[in-house]
């Protein structure tokens, strides 16, 4: 991985972001609100993380997360996606700015 695009501006939305798939295992809560039954805690608790996959523009990139975007316009824009650097297994830049 690239040296972090800390930066301390914030950009435009207008500016090029680059578009990359990231695959990254996530952290998981299992079990309902109440009681639950402990032997089927137990063997969930055995059972690997969820691997996920990720498509964004990569709008920020530091130490601690990388912060990705599916959607942007010029005034408005969908859901921010915040993935912790440790949780990261692989990236795939599909697209940088020139």
């Amino acid at each position: 991985m690239k040296k972090p695009r800390e930066n301390l501006k914030i950009p435009k939305a207008t500016d090029p972001f680059p578009i990359w798939e990231v695959h990254w295992e996530d952290a998981e809560e299992i079990g309902e609100v109440g009681w639950n039954n402990v032997r089927d805690l137990l063997r969930d608790a055995q059972k690997p993380c969820p691997l996920m996959k990720t498509v964004g523009y990569v709008v920020f990139e530091g130490a601690t997360h990388v912060s990705l975007m599916s959607t942007i316009g010029p005034n408005e824009c969908g859901r921010l996606e915040k993935i912790p650097t440790g949780f990261i297994k692989e990236k795939k830049v599909l697209w940088e700015p020139t």
